[in-house]
């Protein structure tokens, strides 16, 4: 689902075609030196980013890696206005974010879907809150979910659709709305390397359409490398930005599975691997040290 705020000016005109309309200009990221800290149940302050620099420009594809807990998914929250920073500044389109970021689209690990609601009626919500009328907001969802391989599906609900399918309805609803900035977390990570490869395919092809600038949070570096205009590795907990790796393959890409066999793909796996190991060496460490001293106390 997506996390819909402001919309394109020309929603509401009942002269576009649906999925003929213009793209909305890609927005560039910034964040600098951002903290985010919070306090956990038992009152204890813990620090979750610190000093996190970013600069994602727009229309680019930029992919994050890290180890499990060291920030990424806080860092999209931030981006998306559902959070605000501790410390530092952040702005999107050149403007401080306060408040939910107009123009983002936001794909969660979780198909956020409603589940008393079809197919067609979860992905034309969008539209919908922007003011289009219900029938253009329609036919621009069949017009999405023709473009993600789901037509014919447009009156099943959630539950009777695949994990895979609904991750395209997912990315349906955050794409109809022409978003300026596509923030996504984990959205194949429970699929089936088939899927994934499918879904990573379709995504791809999607976003060389309409270029919105694109935050991935992922923790397959091969998708990552195959994805990505640039791919950075942050740090393990509290997170910062460790190293940035641009990733020169030539687009179009084709497909995913295809292109990691060649030489520069493997390269890249090599450099980037090298650098993300070590955090997430770090990161076992200590949970396991955490554990142990857990086990240790009377």
């Amino acid at each position: 689902m997506a996390a819909r705020a402001a919309t394109n000016s020309r929603a509401g005109s009942s002269a576009e075609r649906p999925g003929n309309s213009a793209p909305a200009q890609a927005a560039g990221i910034e964040l600098r030196g951002v903290a985010r800290r919070f306090v956990n149940p038992a009152g204890v302050a813990f620090t979750a980013l610190r000093n996190f620099t970013l600069t994602v420009k727009p229309g680019e594809f930029c992919a994050i890696v890290g180890p499990t807990g060291c920030g990424k998914s806080t860092t999209l929250g931030m981006v998306s206005g559902l959070d605000r920073p501790s410390a530092g500044t952040l702005t999107v389109g050149g403007r401080v974010v306060d408040g939910v970021t107009p123009g983002t689209g936001f794909v969660f690990q979780s198909d956020a879907l409603m589940p008393w609601k079809t197919v067609v009626n979860n992905v034309m919500m969008g539209p919908v809150f922007a003011g289009v009328s219900k029938r253009e907001a329609q036919a621009r969802a069949r017009d999405w979910l023709r473009r993600v391989g789901l037509s014919g599906f447009e009156d099943h609900y959630p539950h009777q659709l695949s994990g895979g399918m609904r991750k395209r309805v997912s990315l349906a609803a955050a794409l109809i709305t022409e978003p300026s900035v596509l923030l996504m977390d984990e959205p194949f990570g429970a699929l089936d390397v088939q899927t994934k490869a499918i879904m990573s395919n379709e995504l791809l092809t999607l976003w060389e359409q309409s270029r919105p600038t694109v935050m991935f949070i992922t923790h397959d570096l091969e998708e990552a490398i195959a994805l990505a205009d640039k791919v950075v590795v942050v740090t393990a907990s509290p997170g910062t930005v460790k190293a940035t790796y641009s990733v020169d393959l030539p687009r179009p890409r084709g497909a995913v599975q295809e292109i990691r066999f060649g030489d520069r793909f493997r390269d890249l796996h090599h450099q980037i691997w090298e650098s993300l190991r070590e955090e997430v060496e770090r990161a076992y460490a200590r949970t396991a040290a955490s554990a142990a001293s857990r086990e240790e106390q009377p």
